[in-house]
């Protein structure tokens, strides 16, 4: 007699899948079916990878040594620049032991949690957050708690909200500045009141710094552990070269942090995926080690897009949207038309009102449900600029409709 056990682990059955990509991947769907579908789902830079990386790449690949496994925490010279990298634009120093070369940014995310939490230990995640974190918490067996900030206060939390949710099993903050879903940007008075405090209560940072290069207007991009130096031994750095660099594709990331802990990680990573390929860590070799002129270029564009949108969706009637001071994502609340008839239909979630729109207007939009914050919806601009203007065009005229 066979016994009756379920088919997929209870802990892997409890991922949920990752909603942007999950509305990006509709969206290439409904195109290919010859539907126009303009998607603001996929955080990711509408720009080709700069030549000079791709020509790195193009001559890795006739290097023998590439042809083979290399070290599993990354090639030295990468790891050594990212270190010289991380000091040129943030203020961090660290030395090459102290890095950790990760199969994208993702990878990162995943295995700072892991390394650094136990069964049941809490961290405190700023919602909206990133869909990718609290999954990422929970499969390294850690509890996530939200702490939400409304459009009110742009998006940030207070220490205030952050010592309301911390508890006994609090171990880890988890910090975006810039931000991922919001594109908040939190003033340097206020990350170090946030550090100064996780310091006091001995608690560990993981900061995610992928969007440093991509602040708008007066705002400035500051590392905590550079703010609050006190903090350097107890915080995970992650970035990645995806964003600055526009290789969402090559999958290469990163971890700095103190050498135990990295070296911990690292441990991890020679059992789960081994070296990241090398001909993806040669191009990021070129990148980290080039200038920043590319990543100039890309945010002018995405600068004059931000003005775009945010202006559009503020005109909508129902719609509130903050000004985002980073990142290519804006957030508005559209809680002002949930219930109202629509086409005959009274959506009554953001998800409903989200499909809605991909059904009559076709255009792709991802609701906040998937950040922790429903009554939102999140749209990249990292699109085109013509794009932007009929995708929320469409959008307006259809919420036009709501009584």
């Amino acid at each position: 007699m066979s016994i009756d056990r379920p088919r997929i682990s209870k802990r892997i059955a409890a991922i949920s899948e990752s909603a942007t990509l999950a509305v990006d991947a509709k969206a290439k769907a409904l195109k290919a079916a010859g539907r126009p579908v303009i998607g603001f789902g996929a955080g990711e830079p509408d720009f080709p990878t700069p030549g000079y990386i791709v020509e790195a790449a193009v001559t890795a690949c006739r290097v023998p040594r590439f042809h083979k496994y290399t070290p599993a925490g990354g090639l030295p010279e990468l790891r050594a620049a990212i270190a010289e990298k991380t000091a040129r634009d943030s203020g961090l120093k660290a030395e090459a032991a102290q890095v950790l070369v990760t199969n994208g940014g993702k990878q990162a995310v995943y295995e700072a949690f892991a390394a650094l939490l136990d069964p049941g230990d809490e961290v405190l995640v700023p919602t909206p957050y990133w869909t990718t974190y609290p999954e990422s918490i929970k499969l390294a067996g850690g509890v996530p708690v939200d702490v939400v900030a409304d459009e009110t206060t742009g998006y940030r939390v207070s220490v205030e909200q952050l010592e309301a949710a911390r508890t006994d099993r609090t171990k880890v903050l988890l910090f975006v500045s810039p931000s991922n879903p919001t594109g908040s940007v939190y003033t340097r008075d206020e990350i170090e009141a946030i550090g100064r405090w996780a310091d006091g209560h001995g608690l560990w940072v993981i900061t995610d710094e992928i969007y440093e290069h991509l602040v708008y207007g007066d705002a400035e991009f500051h590392s905590m552990p550079v703010v609050v130096p006190e903090l350097a031994d107890r915080t995970l750095v992650l970035n990645g070269v995806a964003k600055t660099y526009a290789m969402t594709g090559w999958r290469v990331g990163w971890m700095v942090g103190p050498a135990d802990v990295v070296k911990a990680a690292a441990n991890m990573q020679s059992h789960a995926t081994s070296n990241v390929a090398n001909v993806s860590q040669a191009a990021a070799l070129a990148a980290v080690t080039g200038d920043l002129s590319a990543v100039a270029e890309m945010r002018a564009a995405f600068d004059r897009r931000r003005q775009t949108i945010v202006r559009m969706l503020n005109d909508i009637p129902g719609m509130v949207c903050p000004e985002p001071e980073g990142a290519f994502y804006a957030y508005p609340s559209v809680k002002g038309l949930l219930g109202k008839e629509i086409r005959g239909k009274r959506p009554q979630t953001s998800v409903e009102l989200a499909s809605l729109i991909l059904e009559e207007a076709e255009v792709a939009l991802v609701p906040g449900e998937a950040f922790g914050t429903p009554g939102y919806f999140r749209l990249s601009y990292a699109l085109g600029d013509d794009d932007i203007v009929e995708g929320v065009s469409r959008v307006g005229k259809l919420l036009s409709e709501a009584g």
